[in-house]
């Protein structure tokens, strides 16, 4: 019966997505999860404003950051494959009422982040400097690089454990916890990296130092409530154990999420060469900034299709059809009306968010051209959000990795390589594609969930 899916927080607190509004329920868990994934963003997006402002640097510090962007998204990646792959599966779990399967899948999720996290620092290490000069470092910029990435490797294990489990937080109906989870570390961050990087005179080394501690903290804060009595799912020993069929499920479903992070580095490697070809290390830095506004105007689309995913996911492993469509319709239309608005603003205010990265007067008038290329798209982002979203909370991970693909491999990489030689202006090439990607992928799977999922529910 319905009540006996029913699951009560330590505070009283219901968090049965089965009953009452859906939409107060997608609401509740993003609002928090976007609070949480503001000071996540303020790790790296921090940084980034502090490095640019870096005396005499002329901007190559800010570049050297942007060539170490694929490796962040690299770890990102795997930290989606696990995380992402397992959480839908718990709020799946949870909502059919199979408690012990889903600790298992928390178990299963844990062990598979640690040692792909050690796996993937030695190997960033080992390669560290060939990999640099192939995603477009110069002679000139490389040093930054270096100096950022042999630091931040440091934190692989932290970030991969705190960003990855946080997601088993979220899917049990703590959505402030997972938001605290962040807030120490950020904050730490945000204190730090003028201390360091400006008072230390430490420079780009001082804003990695400051961005490892901080990821340590997390991590430690995930892994304590984790371990503690409030959540239902805890980690233990005893599902540490890897069974290779719910692995398989795991990677299956977060197939998706390592997908859309790994085909964003590979992009941006190939945006990044292809720029230094056109543009030189100006426009690999300005890449830098364009990449640190997506991050943060996207980040409220994240939030809501985030937020909707456990509710969506709950309900349908409830058996309760109407409720899984009424967490579409609200999705989308929440984000929809944001994306109109923060697209009105990318294009008539695009030199005040330029400034908060970077004082180099180059960068500020080349800037507001490419803001006006690269995100002439950015209201489709959100078919995309929402289409990959409803396939990963309903478990259908072939569709989800399907249309991670078609987007960025088959429209993003083409298209940067191809439109620069193309045009006569290489560097409005590079740009386009990713706005044209936007409206052909994005339509192409949001068409395609409503056509074979929400119209069958």
């Amino acid at each position: 019966m319905l009540h006996n899916r029913k699951i009560i927080k330590a505070d009283g607190e219901s968090s049965d997505f089965a009953e009452g509004s859906v939409g107060r329920h997608i609401l509740e868990q993003s609002i928090p999860l976007m609070a949480a994934q503001i000071l996540q963003l303020l790790y790296n997006v921090v940084d980034r404003i502090y490095i640019g402002h870096i005396p005499n640097s002329d901007g190559l510090a800010l570049t050297g950051i942007g060539l170490v962007f694929p490796i962040i998204s690299l770890i990102a990646a795997f930290t989606n494959l696990f995380g992402m792959g397992g959480a839908p599966l718990c709020s799946i779990a949870r909502g059919a009422g199979q408690k012990e399967e889903a600790k298992k899948l928390l178990g299963n999720s844990a062990v598979l982040l640690f040692f792909t996290s050690i796996v993937l620092m030695a190997l960033c290490y080992l390669i560290k400097r060939p990999m640099l000069y192939l995603f477009g470092a110069s002679d000139e910029t490389y040093p930054y690089a270096n100096q950022y990435l042999q630091i931040y490797l440091l934190g692989t294990v932290f970030v991969m454990l705190g960003n990855g489990l946080n997601n088993f937080i979220t899917c049990q109906g703590f959505p402030r916890m997972a938001m605290l989870t962040t807030f120490f570390g950020a904050a730490l961050n945000l204190v730090l990296d003028p201390i360091l990087i400006f008072g230390f005179g430490m420079g780009i080394r001082g804003a990695a130092i400051a961005t490892v501690f901080s990821q340590i903290v997390s991590a430690l804060w995930v892994l304590r409530f984790l371990t503690g009595k409030k959540p239902e799912l805890t980690l233990q020993r005893k599902y540490f154990r890897l069974d290779f069929q719910r692995v398989k499920k795991i990677i299956t479903l977060g197939m998706s999420g390592f997908i859309m992070s790994a085909t964003n580095s590979v992009a941006q490697i190939a945006c990044n060469a292809m720029l230094g070809i056109y543009g030189g290390d100006l426009y690999i830095g300005i890449m830098t900034v364009l990449n640190s506004i997506r991050e943060i105007f996207t980040l409220p689309v994240s939030g809501i299709t985030s937020g909707a995913q456990p509710v969506i996911g709950f309900n349908y492993g409830a058996k309760r059809p109407e409720r899984v469509k009424q967490g579409i319709r609200f999705m989308t239309l929440a984000g929809g009306g944001y994306t109109i608005l923060a697209w009105l603003l990318l294009i008539l205010f695009p030199k005040p968010l330029l400034s908060l990265f970077t004082n180099n007067q180059q960068m500020l008038t080349e800037g507001v051209r490419c803001v006006h290329l690269y995100f002439a798209g950015f209201v489709f982002m959100l078919f995309q959000f929402c289409g990959q979203s409803v396939y990963v909370a309903l478990g259908k991970s072939g569709r989800a990795v399907f249309f991670s693909l078609f987007r960025k491999v088959m429209i993003v990489l083409p298209l940067t390589i191809l439109l620069p030689r193309l045009m006569s202006d290489g560097v409005a090439g590079v740009l386009l594609a990713e706005p044209i990607s936007n409206v052909i992928g994005g339509l192409a799977c949001f068409v395609t969930m409503v056509l074979t999922i929400y119209r069958k529910l």
